[in-house]
């Protein structure tokens, strides 16, 4: 463990010499990246289960019959591992606030890759009958568990390593890697999109699955090099760590807790177009690699652009950045469906990028410095995990919603552009009613626990 002052202003404000400063650089640095390589794996793991369960698992996992009741079906496979995620964020989260954030990141790094590749080797319907969708939802709950604390400990984690002033602009990069994953999904999917329907089914969609594997070793191998944050190592190294950091967080968070499950409903946007979104494009006669590339352009800018959004928050503050990108996307999200419904190709293309690189980048690059600072460092970790998982459950339901209300009426796409703008409203709320944290030195942020800062 490393040696510290005892002054809690050495994690933020009072490195004065140059070496202090490089070395906070360069584990900000560190830490950024291994956040950007596991919102990669992620990401490139919820996008190829999105992009399996819209074009593929209906009808490979499931008995013949209604297509729209197959599709039904698939995303409700999709949906289950948006249940396991609050279950994740209660259990990893304890371990991050109690035995640190490094190793429980590990965890589950390894616990979502293992578990992704685990998919691609599962039997179909037609090979071992109604085991096939059983094994498919317990592969996926894992993926759940996992996926429920890896973006919030990652952010935490960054935010805490981060230099003051930049607080923003470093957690930015799990974002960035999230649209990194996307994109790999995307362009992995692409040749399988391509292959004979018979092919596909038999075979081809596999290999985005085995693929994993690349991106999962080279995330463990950089993030087994992290540091614990020095301002957790603080709390630790004098036993002020809480045991029960999930209900402590709601003895002395709780106004904080629903402003960030609030504002969690900003991920609706994402994940309502990355999987309804390209299931209702095919339906109406959009091809299916199309839409890829449609998702391809908005992700690779978005690696930019979120950074950049990020910078701006730690200039002008979190509010008017996260606020303004919500606002934004719950408006265009109308022109998207409503170009999806009559083909208008050209225009899904600048409309999708407007929001997946603009307004959607400007308030999903803020939300993992923002959430992680509303909460005391002692249960950081628990309040962002299971704060963030109450809309991001939700969201997880939405393509089953959307397909449902839209009922393959290409016409019918108003309920599927309301549950989107619905859930901007919500995020809105949340937003206005949390408090502006990005002047507020890192030993500052949160609400006492325990008596003590």
């Amino acid at each position: 463990m490393t040696k510290l002052s005892g002054n809690p202003a050495t994690a933020d404000t009072d490195l004065t010499t140059p070496a202090e400063q490089a070395n906070r650089l360069r584990r900000a640095k560190k830490a950024a990246l291994a956040a950007f390589l596991g919102g990669a794996l992620e990401y490139y793991d919820f996008f190829v289960y999105a992009t399996a369960a819209s074009l593929v698992f209906s009808k490979i996992f499931f008995p013949a019959g209604d297509p729209v009741v197959a599709q039904i079906s698939s995303f409700a496979t999709f949906g289950v591992a948006y249940v396991a995620r609050p279950f994740g964020a209660i259990f990893f989260g304890h371990l991050g606030d109690r035995i640190g954030r490094k190793n429980t990141l590990v965890l589950t790094l390894v616990l979502m890759g293992a578990s992704t590749f685990l998919i691609g080797a599962l039997p179909d319907f037609r090979a071992v009958g109604y085991l096939a969708p059983v094994l498919l939802v317990v592969l996926r709950l894992l993926q759940g568990l996992s996926a429920g604390a890896e973006t919030a400990g990652a952010s935490a984690l960054t935010m805490e390593e981060s230099p003051v002033g930049r607080r923003a602009f470093f957690p930015s990069f799990s974002m960035s890697g999230i649209s990194t994953g996307i994109v790999l999904a995307s362009l992995v999917f692409l040749p399988v999109a391509a292959m004979s329907e018979a092919d596909r089914f038999a075979w081809g969609w596999r290999i985005p699955f085995w693929s994993s594997i690349v991106v999962l070793i080279v995330a463990y191998l950089v993030r087994r090099t992290l540091e614990e944050p020095i301002v957790f190592e603080e709390k630790a190294q004098h036993h002020d760590l809480v045991k029960l950091p999930f209900i402590e967080m709601f003895k002395t968070h709780p106004a904080q807790f629903v402003q960030v499950a609030l504002m969690s409903f900003e991920t609706v946007t994402n994940t309502f177009m990355q999987s309804f979104g390209l299931a209702y494009a095919v339906s109406v006669g959009i091809p299916a690699p199309t839409m890829l590339w449609v998702s391809i352009l908005g992700n690779v800018i978005a690696i930019a652009t979120q950074p950049l959004s990020a910078r701006f928050a730690d200039k002008f503050g979190r509010k008017p950045i996260f606020i303004a990108g919500i606002i934004g996307s719950g408006i265009l999200i109308f022109i998207y469906f409503s170009a999806i419904s009559t083909a208008n190709i050209p225009l899904v293309f600048v409309v999708s990028t407007l929001i997946t690189a603009g307004t959607y980048a400007m308030s999903n690059a803020i939300y993992p410095a923002w959430f992680a600072e509303l909460f005391n460092v002692r249960v950081r970790y628990s309040g962002m995990a299971f704060g963030l998982q109450i809309g991001i459950l939700c969201a997880g339901f939405t393509p089953l919603i959307g397909t449902a209300l839209v009922g393959g009426v290409a016409a019918n796409w108003g309920p599927a552009a309301w549950i989107v703008a619905g859930s901007t409203v919500l995020a809105l709320i949340g937003a206005i009613w949390a408090r502006e944290t990005y002047k507020t030195p890192i030993h500052e942020l949160g609400n006492k626990v325990g008596g003590s800062k």
